[in-house]
C-alpha cells in the first residue's frame, strides 16, 4: 500500500498567501529547495520534479502579515524519499545559518523551520511503515530528539552536497490550527472519510486514510474558539485534496452535505470550507 496514491486520500498540493512574492520565491528555491515552473507578477507555483507545482504562491492587493492566534496553517510537510536527504538538507540548513528545529516521532524524522512569512514547514522522511506500532485503530507517535549523529551517517562515505529537492519529494501532510477539536473530527471523518489515528491529550487530532500515520493534523493551539484569519492575509489560501475517482469525490461530496457543510464547484473540483474556516479543494488526482 502506498500512502500518497489511489486509493488513499491525501493532501497533494497547497496555496500560500505572501507579504512579498519575491522573497518567498527566494526563500522557497534557495532554501527550500523548490525549482519554479511558472510565475507571474502575483503569482508563482513551484515544483519538485518540474512537472507538477506541490505549493503555489500568491500575492493579494492589500495583503496583510499573517495574523497570530487564528486558525489556518500550523505546518505544511514535505516528505523526502530518503534518509539520506534529511541528512544533506539538515547540513544546507546548517551551512545557510537557516534555524530549525527536528524531532525523532517514530513513525518519522523532522526538522521545522519558518518561511519569512511564519508559515511552518516540516521537511521529514518516514521510518519503516513495518516498524510503526499500532494499538488497533491507534498508531504510536512521539516527539523525541533526533539523533543527528545517527542521521549524518545515513550520508555513507561519500559526501553529497544539496542541490535540491528531490524529485520525489511529495506534500506529506498538512497541519491545521482549529477552534474546535470535536467540530472538525465530525468534519474530517463523516465529511471527508478520514479515520482518527492519534489523539494527543484534548488539544490536537491526527488523521489518515490507508494506515497513514497522518495526512491530516488538527489542534486548537492558537486556543478553543481561535478566530478565522482575515481573507488577505498571508499564511493557507488553500489546499488540495487528492480524491481517487470521480465516483469517490461524488460519495465525498455528498457526505459533506449530509453534515451541513457548504460544498461549491471550483475551477478544479469542489471547495468546501472545514468549521474553522480553512479552504479546502476536492479533485481527482491520479486516478
Amino acid at each position: 500500500m502506498t500512502y500518497h496514491s489511489p486509493p488513499a486520500v491525501y493532501a497533494a498540493q497547497l496555496q500560500l498567501n505572501t507579504t512579498d512574492l519575491k522573497r518567498s520565491v527566494e526563500f522557497y528555491t534557495d532554501v527550500v529547495g523548490f525549482r519554479v515552473l511558472w510565475q507571474d507578477e502575483n503569482n508563482a507555483e513551484l515544483t519538485a520534479d518540474g512537472k507538477g507545482a506541490i505549493l503555489s504562491l500568491f500575492q493579494p492587493t492589500h495583503v496583510i502579515p499573517k495574523p497570530g492566534k487564528t486558525t489556518g496553517l500550523y505546518h505544511f510537510a514535505l516528505r523526502l524519499p530518503q534518509r539520506s536527504d534529511l541528512a544533506n538538507f539538515a547540513v544546507h540548513l546548517v551551512q545557510d545559518r537557516i534555524r530549525f528545529g527536528a524531532a525523532d516521532h517514530l513513525v518519522s524524522e523532522a526538522i521545522y523551520f519558518e518561511d519569512p512569512d511564519g508559515n511552518g514547514i516540516e521537511v521529514y522522511v518516514d521510518t519503516d511503515p513495518a516498524a510503526w506500532k499500532w494499538d488497533s485503530q491507534s498508531v504510536s507517535m512521539d516527539t523525541l530528539p533526533l539523533d543527528f549523529d545517527d542521521l549524518l551517517r545515513s550520508k555513507g562515505s561519500v559526501d553529497q552536497p544539496w542541490t535540491g529537492l528531490p524529485e520525489d519529494t511529495i506534500l506529506g501532510h498538512i497541519h491545521l490550527h482549529v477552534s474546535s477539536l470535536r467540530e472538525a473530527e465530525r468534519f474530517y471523518t463523516a465529511g471527508l472519510g478520514f479515520e482518527v489515528v492519534m489523539r494527543f491529550r484534548d488539544s490536537a487530532l491526527f488523521l489518515s486514510t490507508a494506515k497513514y500515520h497522518h495526512h491530516i493534523a488538527v489542534n486548537t493551539w492558537n486556543g478553543v474558539g481561535a478566530p478565522r484569519p482575515p481573507k488577505h492575509s498571508a499564511g493557507l489560501d488553500f489546499f488540495t485534496l487528492a480524491i481517487p475517482s470521480e465516483d469517490r469525490l461524488q460519495e465525498v461530496t455528498a457526505s459533506l452535505e449530509r453534515i451541513g457543510a457548504s460544498v461549491k464547484e471550483s475551477p478544479s473540483g469542489f471547495a468546501v470550507e472545514d468549521p474553522a474556516g480553512n479552504t479546502i479543494v476536492l479533485a481527482v488526482i491520479g486516478s
